[in-house]
């Protein structure tokens, strides 16, 4: 009996290394990927209420008919942030908890073989994504996420594909500045590691373990800019990865919005495929790999063709649609429920050029519920409308954009006339003449937009202050009292309510702006909100009932000739004649 064990166990090596060594000669596989699709799971807006061009009932369709064709061989990826930007998303993250996740029941009916996780799949919370990884039917990749208690990854690192006897890897990297905009809590129990140097550690592991003939890279991480060359852990490092690791083939990046097809070369002299495919499913990224053997090499020639295909322009699956239509629609009653009445309509466009009653409407909200002295809000939105009249859910994600807490902290006022130094630097030009640009604009023959981060425009209420115009960093705001009549003491701590992307650091307000270190900045925080900053919004409106908001003024820009006219021209230039 025992020899005949060892006889088996010698058969069995056998045949199992003669199956491994066989290579198919010609090989053609089709590698699609999504990435930031924010919650666009139907080709319809609910906060606009209106139809869009662009959604994942688009790319199964796509997807499906590809799979139909004879000696098909696809692969499907998704490269992160997907559970924050939509009504339909958030209804699962925050409202409806007790089912499985409308990104689970989509994700796996379109069948994707591997996910990356993004920086907003984080966002809402360990009770979040703890739950939907198990949920989904395919590995959701983070390599450089790693756990704090044995060192090992909180989320599997790489997937293996075989396609034929090709044997693909999925290697999934994050976006490391997470710490910089959420509060720990959210991703406590881990830290994240800089993407070059995970992936080099996982390529070393991948290469031994898995011999791989194809390595895919799955980062939610940009591409990249000059600056993220220099920085020891750059946010945006997918290029560099690319540039620096060897054994990628390609990359399939995100985070960054943008549509790109990139090629580079790796330290081995070879050209890697970097592709982004934008947000919101506006793109699907195809890339068709040909794999050729080569007898001698003993390894795969490989080509790869890549294009971004334009969703618009196909048509939505009726298959997804039906089945997912009770979900839809449950969610659509939902964002059509009243919560309250505005007697204005306001809007985001007021609010690039001063003082303005859509960020009043946030600052007062925040000084009430956080008992807070000060506030600090910025524009979340280029362009959003509240009219006047009935309030509904869905006009909360105009109001605020994005799921962020609410924190109180503690600031001198030294700090905070630092902080506010830092906000208007890159908001406001410094002008010598009327007829001088104000905003950061750029003009190309597509249009004007602004070129520096409206996001990051940040305006206080509950102080009366100056903007000068013709003065430099650092001498150009002046502040003048409280709003309360009270005397502005810069040795003095105040209480100062934010959402948490900025107490975090996000937008460097707090770090090169108010002068704190990271480490500053946790001591510094007085309390924080258990739930998203919109809930809490909500919940405010339908206790007033009816909101009658007005500009308070408590901050203008100087000199006022300057400023009217300046705000006039360029209002047109980005936004066409007022209304």
């Amino acid at each position: 009996m025992k020899r005949f064990y060892i006889y088996f166990l010698f058969f069995t090596a056998f045949v199992l290394s003669s199956c491994n060594g066989h290579k198919a000669e010609h090989v053609k596989v089709k590698v699609f990927g999504t990435s930031d699709v924010h919650g666009a799971l139907f080709p319809y807006d609910l906060v606009g209420d209106k139809e869009t061009t662009s959604s994942l009932a688009q790319v199964y369709s796509y997807v499906d008919q590809e799979r139909k064709k004879e000696g098909a061989e696809v692969i499907l990826l998704d490269n992160g942030d997907i559970l924050q930007g939509d009504p339909l998303v958030y209804y699962s993250n925050f409202e409806k908890t007790e089912t499985k996740h409308i990104c689970a029941e989509v994700m796996n009916f379109m069948q994707y073989d591997a996910g990356t996780v993004g920086n907003h799949d984080i966002e809402p919370g360990h009770e979040v994504y703890d739950k939907l990884e198990k949920e989904f039917q395919f590995p959701w990749l983070a390599a450089n996420a790693v756990r704090n208690s044995d060192g090992k990854p909180y989320f599997q690192p790489y997937s293996v594909i075989e396609k034929k006897g090709v044997k693909i890897v999925v290697l999934g990297l994050i976006t490391p500045a997470i710490p910089k905009w959420l509060p720990e809590k959210i991703w406590s129990g881990m830290h994240f590691e800089p993407m070059i140097e995970s992936a080099q550690k996982w390529m070393k592991i991948i290469q031994e373990k898995e011999n791989p003939d194809f390595v895919i890279g799955l980062f939610h991480s940009g591409a990249g800019e000059e600056h993220d060359r220099t920085e020891a852990n750059p946010e945006n490092a997918s290029v560099l990865v690319a540039e620096k690791v060897s054994g990628i083939d390609m990359v399939i990046c995100g985070h960054d919005h943008q549509e790109n097809i990139i090629w580079v070369e790796n330290p081995d002299k070879e050209k890697v495929l970097v592709i982004n495919p934008q947000s919101r499913a506006h793109f699907l990224a195809e890339v068709d790999v040909d794999f050729s053997w080569n007898q001698e090499t003993k390894k795969y020639h490989k080509t790869l063709n890549p294009k971004l295909i334009e969703v618009r322009d196909l048509q939505a699956s009726k298959e997804y649609i039906d089945r997912f239509q009770p979900l839809f629609d449950e969610v659509s009653k939902y964002v059509s429920r009243p919560v309250g009445t505005f007697k204005h309509s306001i809007s985001t466009k007021d609010a690039m050029f001063g003082d303005s009653p859509f960020i009043d409407l946030v600052q007062n909200i925040q000084l009430d519920l956080a008992d807070a002295d000060i506030s600090f809000a910025s524009p979340l939105s280029f362009n959003a409308i509240i009219d006047s009249g009935e309030l509904q859910v869905r006009d909360l994600f105009n109001l605020y954009r994005f799921e962020n807490l609410l924190y109180t902290i503690n600031l001198t006022g030294k700090e905070i006339h630092g902080f506010l130094e830092f906000s208007y630097k890159d908001w406001f030009h410094q002008m010598e003449k009327a007829s001088d640009p104000m905003l950061f604009i750029e003009t190309t023959e597509k249009g004007s937009k602004l070129s520096t981060m409206f996001f990051n425009y940040s305006s206080a209420e509950g102080i009366d202050y100056v903007v000068d115009l013709r003065k430099p960093y650092g001498e150009r705001v002046s502040i003048l009292k409280m709003s309360n009549g009270e005397a502005f003491d810069e040795a003095k701590m105040y209480r100062v309510a934010l959402n948490s992307y900025r107490g975090n650091g996000g937008g460097n307000h707090l770090t090169e702006g108010a002068g704190l270190t990271k480490e500053e900045l946790t001591t510094r925080l007085i309390n924080s909100t258990t739930k998203d900053l919109r809930y809490y919004l909500m919940k405010w409106i339908e206790e007033k009932g009816t909101i009658d908001i007005q500009c308070n003024q408590n901050w203008k820009v100087i000199p006022e000739e300057w400023h009217t006219k300046a705000a006039k021209r360029e209002y047109e230039l980005l936004y066409g004649l007022k209304d």
